[in-house]
């Protein structure tokens, strides 16, 4: 993934940095099925869309309000059919973004697939309406707003009548996307091959269950395993018959939760207060039991119960010794497993099975060698002090964790409790504990005699010392553009030092301003004419951000670019900022709507009109998209607009351009 990313970066530094022309990655097609429906019956409209290579198409089926544009579709009330149920998406893809969403988002490449039931009443139907949506590139990193409308006509068949079905596929009326003059031929839908994704999502697996085998409560289960299997005789075929189990007993039951817990459910973990302040509190807990402050163990009449089992070998025996191991290492495993399946739920039928067989295999494969090799313990270190110092290390990373699951209640309802330089407070509070236990001037309640400090334990202490050192400037203002994906957004920090530069401009009175906020503490607006007007009485020239809710880069520019303090303070003190949101819901008062002279719809939503008066004014569809106008001519960009480029010399260039044009201007 590093490398993937700096490649996207490279080829970022590279490109074109103007991007006007009309962008159409996503063309949408549409039919009924079947053709010739009956009166009374249920038919189903079948929506495909072909996407460009390299591109994405966002899906139906997640939170709207996470961030990216969720595809809707909506039918105009007619009295020849009605609608049935919801749309459905038809096996999209699915990720769980911690980096910019903090939430699990579904999308399509290739060719997206979404249908609709409807009930036919009558012989003469006219099934109408409009499409949403937004497609992503993974290459250039913009994204494109998808939207356009759709009309079947067609004859319905009375129950008596057999007669030669009635073509359901017609021309669509001219969209957003005027580039698109009718839909692409109707076809069988290929699918996308899931063989690449799978085999990744092993690996990863395969990766969590090793880093599982490092948690301490593996760690006494190895004694346990070598101890059983000496008593054994079977030799290599019930160590490996106790491997098979051990990943069984993963699988089967990590399969079912996955099944039962539903795509449906691993958003709701993702996002709601509730699953959230569980995990808040478990992991809490356990950090506080790993400190040593008391011990959390299974009950021990089920432990023991199971445990008696495993003591009448063979086959049995083997299995309750496998099952034991599931059971014991739980209490620290569940966690990372747990990811696993969450992961896995929104996929494919193969996908939680593939999850937890990878998962189990980095338990299975090394107790399966401890149990064929019982020599292999006596080369093994002692237990002693050096188990308790892993479990106290662990215990300050989980309580530093589970603030991460409080910032994402935090930040989804808008509590701001848990802003930006409050959790940056708790985890320098928190790495400052451990960085003075790891040198040893606190101990804790189970650790041995003091002791000169091993050379690792040094070294481990001043990484530690190092990380909470970077995180101080962030108490400023300073961005940390490494811990981007933990850290709540910057505009939750309340004090940044060492960003103070007063505004160019006061915008109290900014409209939309009760909703629509700007990134990094800048000052500006959310509507064009506001901004135009201010920036005439401030004789500046015009910054004017097309952005969306929904756009990635749009989020990486800000983070990786805006943040400079040499973009920062041009935009703060030589423009006046203007964000135009592109995919914006909110409707505006009906005195404000438009009927659209580019593709002759009504436009009536915030979003709605900023994105027709982007395509208008400067023939492009996609952001981000910054362009620079002087309020006094309106009538072209003083320099060729940019799109998104992490070059931040280059940003800088194209401000620096813009003002010179600007103060050199008659």
């Amino acid at each position: 993934m590093k490398l993937k990313y700096i490649a996207f970066l490279l080829f970022a530094f590279m490109a074109i940095p103007a991007l006007a022309q009309k962008i159409t990655p996503a063309k949408w097609s549409w039919s009924i099925k079947p053709a010739n429906p009956k009166v009374g019956e249920q038919a189903e409209v079948i929506f495909k869309v072909a996407i460009e290579k390299d591109w994405y198409l966002y899906s139906s089926d997640f939170d709207k309000d996470l961030g990216p544009t969720v595809t809707t579709v909506t039918f105009k009330p007619s009295a020849g059919y009605q609608t049935v149920g919801g749309l459905k998406a038809i096996n999209p893809h699915s990720k769980n973004d911690t980096e910019i969403w903090n939430g699990t988002y579904t999308y399509f490449t290739d060719q997206a697939e979404f249908r609709q039931k409807v009930k036919i009443t009558a012989s003469d139907y006219t099934i109408e309406g409009s499409y949403d949506s937004q497609s992503c590139s993974n290459v250039s990193g913009l994204c494109v707003p998808i939207r356009g409308a759709f009309s079947l006509k067609g004859k319905a068949e009375m129950a008596a009548v057999a007669d030669t079905p009635v073509a359901a596929v017609v021309q669509p009326a001219v969209t957003v996307d005027s580039v698109v003059a009718k839909p692409a031929a109707v076809a069988t839908p290929t699918e996308t091959p899931e063989n690449d994704s799978l085999f990744a999502f092993f690996w990863i697996a395969l990766g969590a269950g090793f880093l599982a085998l490092l948690t301490p409560c593996v760690y006494p289960l190895i004694p346990m395993t070598v101890s059983f299997f000496t008593k054994q005789k079977g030799g290599k075929g019930l160590a490996f018959l106790y491997g098979g189990f051990i990943v069984l007993i993963y699988v089967f039951f990590g399969t079912l939760l996955a099944f039962f817990a539903g795509a449906s459910f691993a958003n709701f973990l993702s996002t709601h207060w509730i699953p959230n302040m569980l995990f808040f509190t478990i992991f809490i807990l356990f950090g506080i039991s790993f400190l040593g402050a008391f011990e959390i163990v299974l009950p021990s009449n089920l432990v023991n119960t199971v445990d008696a089992k495993s003591d009448k070998g063979g086959f049995i025996g083997v299995f309750f010794m496998a099952f034991t191991l599931v059971l014991v290492s739980f209490s620290c495993t569940g966690p990372l497993a747990g990811s696993i399946l969450i992961a896995a739920s929104q996929g494919a039928f193969l996908k939680p099975i593939i999850g937890m067989l990878g998962f189990s295999l980095a338990f299975a494969i090394p107790f399966t060698l401890f149990a064929i090799f019982p020599g292999f313990m006596q080369k093994l270190p002692k237990s002693g002090n050096w188990m308790n110092e892993v479990k106290v290390v662990l215990g300050f990373l989980e309580i530093a964790l589970a603030f991460k699951f409080l910032s994402v209640a935090d930040q989804v309802y808008h509590w701001h409790l848990l802003d930006r330089e409050i959790f940056l407070a708790i985890w320098i509070a928190i790495f400052t504990a451990l960085t003075l236990y790891l040198f040893g001037k606190i101990s804790l309640p189970h650790d041995g005699p003091a002791k000169n400090l091993s050379v690792p334990r040094t070294l481990f202490a001043t990484a530690v010392l190092a990380f909470v050192i970077y995180l101080v400037p962030g108490m400023f203002g300073a961005p940390l553009k490494g811990l981007s994906g933990w850290l709540p957004p910057m505009n939750s920090q309340d004090f940044k030092g060492s960003q103070a530069v007063e505004p160019v401009a006061p915008t109290n009175n900014a409209l939309y301003s009760d909703f629509l906020e700007l990134p990094l503490g800048l000052t500006g607006y959310f509507d064009f004419e506001q901004a135009k007007a201010a920036a005439l009485k401030a004789n500046k020239p015009l910054f004017i951000d097309f952005t969306g809710h929904g756009c990635v880069n749009c989020r990486k520019m800000e983070e990786y670019v805006w943040s400079d303090p040499a973009v920062l303070q041009r935009l703060k003190n030589d423009y006046v900022v203007v964000a135009l949101y592109c995919d914006d819901k909110t409707e505006l008062p009906a005195s404000k709507w438009y009927t659209s002279k580019v593709d002759g719809q009504e436009k009536k939503t915030l979003g709605d009109q900023n994105l027709d008066f982007q395509i208008s004014r400067f023939n492009s569809n996609a952001q981000p998209h910054y362009v620079l106008l002087d309020p006094r001519k309106d009538d072209k960009p003083m320099v060729q607009p940019v799109a998104f480029d992490a070059n931040v010399s280059h940003f800088v260039s194209f401000l620096d351009e813009g003002k010179s044009i600007y103060q050199t201007a008659k």
